[in-house]
């Protein structure tokens, strides 16, 4: 929101800005005492006169005073009563949090994210800002591992793993430049991974490395990004579109991160994804030559499996072929292919 400057507005409107913008900054300054029960300081204006001030308050007091009773129920049908007669009064973003903290507490999961939300909502400003973008990713993360929400805080409920993911988006949107938006990405990518949706796994990692790659979390999500994308191969015969990306994201790991620990698991994941393709490259070449007679196609595939991977066997077998499609396009047998050495016999022992 771009700040209000007094020069340019009307002195009428520059009230009514003031207004606007003052929930959000008075309610740091309603501080509760059991003895005197709220109170605002600072000077702050409570946004009510008479009566309507004075019901808003005892409305308020009731239902801290029921809180530190244990009648959480009680409580929190006052803290909504204020909310919704006094919408506009200072008291209304701290009886949102403490009913959220409450229904938080009867492991009510989703109205205590509602509850949350309507703060960041309608407060975007609020002092409390932070902190409750931290309890909306705990509660997300609570939902995503399995945790059970509760009816009315007294009957466990099915777990609700979806609604997790639901909820890292909305700590996404809420506060996409805190610590907390990159974390999120990765729990959802996690998320998806374990229901098998993989296509949206894919979708958040990318969204992680795109939007956040100076994050510490960045190179376990090219990582990531590359070992989803190998689950998806299933081997040389079918397409290798997926193999291709797999190799893209470990080779950028590799260069992007040399000295990270796990080097080791993207070196190992490279071989195995540049193996897959040049197979794939060893089979369409065999086609050409053993079942077309088109010796340039062979040629071309054979050494395109070369050039995927110079130094492996499969490389190899490819530099075989060529020789035995030039022996068979001169018109001559193929060579000799070199025999493997025979194994070494077995040592015999002869005990007495």
């Amino acid at each position: 929101m771009r700040l209000l400057h007094s020069r340019s507005l009307p002195f009428g409107l520059l009230v009514a800005a003031m207004l606007f913008l003052a929930p959000a900054r008075l309610a740091a300054d309603l501080v509760w005492s059991r003895d005197t029960g709220w109170r605002m300081e600072g000077g702050a204006l409570a946004g009510l006169t008479g009566g309507e001030g004075r019901n808003a308050l005892d409305l308020m007091n009731k239902a801290r005073l029921q809180e530190e009773r244990g009648q959480i129920g009680s409580a929190i049908k006052n803290y909504r009563k204020v909310v919704k007669r006094y919408g506009n009064s200072v008291y209304t973003p701290e009886a949102l949090y403490r009913t959220a903290n409450l229904y938080l507490a009867r492991k009510q999961y989703t109205k205590a994210f509602e509850s949350f939300q309507q703060i960041v909502g309608r407060y975007p400003n609020t002092p409390r800002f932070n902190q409750i973008i931290g309890e909306q990713y705990r509660i997300a993360s609570a939902l995503l591992d399995g945790a059970r929400p509760y009816a009315w805080g007294k009957f466990p409920l099915l777990p609700a793993r979806l609604k997790g993911l639901e909820y890292f988006e909305y700590v996404l949107l809420n506060a996409p430049y805190s610590d907390y938006a990159p974390l999120a990405l990765m729990n959802i990518a996690r998320g998806h991974q374990r229901m098998r949706n993989t296509e949206e796994a894919i979708d958040a990692l990318d969204r992680m490395i795109n939007n956040y790659p100076q994050s510490l979390l960045a190179p376990d999500a090219y990582l990531k990004l590359g070992e989803t994308h190998a689950s998806l191969v299933q081997g040389p015969e079918y397409d290798q579109t997926s193999t291709k990306e797999a190799i893209t994201y470990f080779q950028d790991f590799m260069i992007l991160f040399p000295n990270d620990p796990t080097i080791s698991s993207s070196a190992k994941g490279l071989d195995q994804m540049r193996t897959v393709l040049a197979e794939s490259k060893i089979k369409m070449a065999d086609f050409y030559f053993y079942k077309r007679d088109n010796y340039t196609a062979a040629r071309v595939f054979y050494n395109e499996a070369i050039t995927v991977y110079p130094d492996s066997p499969v490389a190899q077998l490819a530099k075989t072929r060529l020789a035995e499609v030039d022996a068979a396009a001169a018109g001559q047998p193929a060579p000799a292919s070199p025999e493997p050495a025979a194994p070494a016999k077995k040592k015999r022992f002869f005990f007495f």
